[in-house]
């Protein structure tokens, strides 16, 4: 594996892996305060990767591919009710980087 789209693609399944499989606790909220992005958004990065290489995607669809499953099942599966603590410093971070 030698070409750079590899490795890159292998590194993405990689990650996808490592948040859906290994760190499944780890919370969306919690990735936008530290790192300012999300499962959400890595599904919306796809979902216009997609648009641009002429592949129209729903958002339901690029959720799925980067959830590992629909949406709504994940949430049920996984989704916690987001802390006073965690929504405060969410809010503290957006205006850090707004």
């Amino acid at each position: 594996m030698s070409d750079t789209t590899e490795l890159e693609a292998a590194a993405f399944r990689r990650l996808l892996r490592h948040l859906n499989v290994e760190r499944s606790d780890v919370q969306n909220i919690d990735l936008m305060i530290l790192a300012g992005f999300c499962r959400n958004c890595l599904s919306d990065w796809y979902r216009e990767a997609a648009e641009a290489a002429g592949q129209p995607m729903s958002k339901d669809e690029a959720r799925e591919r980067v959830y590992g499953m629909p949406f709504a099942e994940w949430k049920a599966k996984f989704q916690q009710e987001a802390t006073p603590e965690k929504l405060a410093a969410f809010a503290e971070a957006q205006r850090g980087h707004g």
